[in-house]
């Protein structure tokens, strides 16, 4: 082979891994996962729906009317939501696969005649998963999600850390702060996701459910039982090991009942 046909091969095999790492690359990419699911609009219509439910709006009345306070009047139920997101748990714990955050409520803001606001929280039916069946766990006094909704930029949605009364603006590629009662960062400092995963793990992966700390610091009646096994081994591993004692003590009994009923008898024996 010359040298000028052999420096074409080259190109030539140099080329086809280019094209095949290229290909692969956008494989990879295109099979990540999103950062969040959002929900269809046919979904935040449903979710919408069920806060203007009979149910929804008895919920919104008992929180304006609350202790104390006169009768709401007239309530009126807005026909468009916010969707709220929270963290994913295996986000929390440190996994590279999966979404960062998903959905956790669709927020609904009814307000009463008395000019008193109420943010409705309508959830999937089943827990994960988003469908067209909704319902209404929780009316909250105010339209804090609505209010802050307003301050995200385009191409983020609205993610919640309760912990710490946080909310932030989600991307791509990361979170800014928008309020917190008890702030890790600065407001509308940008944390890329990476960053902003470490400090959750080292915040909440210990404490998530299913987790050691979380089972210990379960209320005693909510401790977990001892296995049945267990004891029942221990027991007759006890029993088992005074056995031989115990036949021993019989044993001596008979002897020594064996021996003074031989010194009776000996005792009449004529001589």
């Amino acid at each position: 082979m010359t040298r000028s046909a052999g420096r074409l091969l080259g190109a030539l095999v140099l080329l086809l891994l280019t094209l095949a790492g290229g290909t692969g690359g956008t494989a990879a990419v295109a099979s990540a996962p999103p950062v969040w699911a959002p929900p269809t609009p046919e979904q935040v219509s449903a979710a919408v729906a069920a806060a203007h439910s009979t149910e929804a709006i008895g919920y919104a009345r008992s929180n304006f009317r609350g202790p104390g306070h006169q009768d709401p009047g007239a309530i009126t139920v807005e026909t468009t939501g916010v969707p709220v997101y929270a963290l994913d748990p295996a986000f929390v714990r440190g996994e590279t696969v999966g979404s960062v955050a998903t959905l956790a409520y669709v927020a609904v803001v009814a307000h009463a005649q008395n000019g008193g606001t109420a943010t409705i929280q309508v959830t999937p039916a089943s827990p994960g998963h988003l469908g067209t069946e909704w319902r209404v766990d929780t009316v909250l006094s105010g339209d804090d999600e609505r209010q802050l909704a307003g301050q995200l930029p385009s191409d983020t949605v609205l993610l919640s850390e309760p912990q710490i009364n946080g909310w932030y603006a989600l991307s791509d590629d990361g979170v800014r702060l928008l309020r917190a009662s008890l702030p890790q960062s600065a407001v509308g400092v940008f944390v890329p996701l990476g960053e902003y995963q470490r400090q959750v793990r080292d915040r909440y992966a210990d404490k998530q459910p299913g987790s050691a700390h979380h089972r210990d610091s379960r209320p005693a009646g909510e401790q977990q039982a001892q296995p049945s096994g267990a004891p029942r081994g221990a027991r007759s591993s006890e029993s088992s090991s005074s056995v031989p004692w115990l036949a021993a003590a019989v044993a001596l009994l008979l002897g020594v009942a064996y021996l003074a009923r031989r010194r009776c008898r000996t005792k009449h024996i004529p001589q």
